[in-house]
């Protein structure tokens, strides 16, 4: 569905394999009149929409916020709202809207929606760039957290008020974030903004995603349902291209480019989404009582401090198993990845973010 914030010419060219023409109407290039010559003098900014966020709060709270954003923005630069309507429509979106000349890309939803849009800052494991502009045009990137997790929102001490994300990418603050790469076995790259995870925090995620009408609480739920006939494993890990070593009995492996996942637990408290370096946690030998009895702790960021808990500073990890079965789950930003083995890196500074 074509949903022009204002009218104006939309960023994103239509991609007849996905009839993305239902998302936005128009090119930027397809028309040569003075009008859109003019809008091209303007920065152009494009909102992903996930209004069935929060189980489908996020489309009612955008509708309510769109005379702000209008009145915040509409003098500033042009506005292009694209709905999506199914998983792996915002990947589509952002390429072609970086393709396109985009000046930003915001996420509007939760951890899911701005892991999709970073994910089209991608393809095929470099970065998306504008086709008919400089070599030195960058589009950033933004968020409006209204998702149900907004865990990435929570490692810079964001709300969920989207009056304040406007603000944000109003005041136009901008700094070169980091993004994780993952490498599954077939190579192909992925990426992440937040935590991925082995074994059974990424197992736990799978079985939440199930209970999502229950809010946070669904990540808990999903953790007891985990341990379930959960076995912890041995575990090979090589770090920086190092050599191989052992890990005994892993529970549960994060490997953090922000501080929290699973609905608020501050599972990787040391690491900074700008500083080149992913933080690594490992749990070992944990049962079931031992998650519960130290579950406030790894709301709280305290867990380092416990026994059977590592934390290591990282540039790139890879993860096997030690007698390979293929069935140790992987997860990237909440989403199902696949399976070990997997590698896991680090690209610096890779996308312009509003903070």
């Amino acid at each position: 569905m074509a949903s022009p914030a204002a009218p104006m010419p939309s960023l994103i060219r239509p991609r007849a394999s996905r009839n993305h023409s239902q998302l936005c109407a128009i090119s930027l290039s397809s028309d040569n009149s003075a009008s859109t010559a003019s809008s091209r003098r303007r920065r152009d900014f494009v909102f992903v929409v996930n209004p069935s966020g929060a189980n489908g709060r996020t489309g009612k709270q955008w509708t309510q916020l769109l005379p702000h954003l209008r009145t915040r923005l509409a003098d500033k630069c042009n506005i292009c709202e694209c709905i999506t309507s199914g998983p792996s429509d915002a990947i589509d979106v952002t390429r072609e809207a970086i393709k396109d000349g985009a000046d930003a890309v915001i996420a509007v939803g939760g951890d899911g929606t701005l892991h999709e849009v970073v994910n089209g800052f991608f393809w095929k494991g470099s970065p998306v760039r504008a086709l008919d502009q400089g070599p030195d045009h960058l589009t950033a990137l933004g968020l409006i957290p209204l998702g149900t997790g907004s865990d990435f929102a929570r490692t810079f001490g964001w709300s969920n008020d989207p009056r304040q994300a406007i603000d944000r990418i109003v005041k136009g603050v901008k700094s070169k974030l980091d993004i994780g790469m993952i490498e599954g076995p077939n190579g192909d790259p992925h990426f992440f903004v937040n935590v991925a995870d082995i074994h059974l925090s990424a197992k736990a995620g799978y079985f939440a995603s199930m209970y999502k009408r229950f809010g946070n609480l669904c990540y808990v739920i999903g953790a007891l349902r985990g341990f379930w006939g959960n076995n912890n494993q041995d575990m090979r890990i090589k770090v920086n291209g190092g050599e191989w070593r052992t890990i005994d009995k892993v529970t549960a492996l994060c490997v953090g480019n922000a501080k929290y996942f699973g609905g608020g637990m501050k599972i990787t408290p040391t690491v900074d989404p700008f500083s080149g370096d992913l933080e690594v946690v490992i749990l070992q030998n944990f049962k079931w009582y031992t998650f519960l009895l130290k579950l406030h702790r790894l709301y709280a960021g305290t867990h380092l401090e416990v026994k059977d808990v590592s934390s290591m500073r990282v540039q790139s990890i890879e993860v096997a198993e030690v007698v390979p079965n293929g069935d140790i789950f992987v997860q990237s930003d909440g989403e199902h990845f696949g399976f070990l083995p997997t590698k896991f890196s680090v690209l610096p500074g890779a996308v312009d973010f509003f903070c």
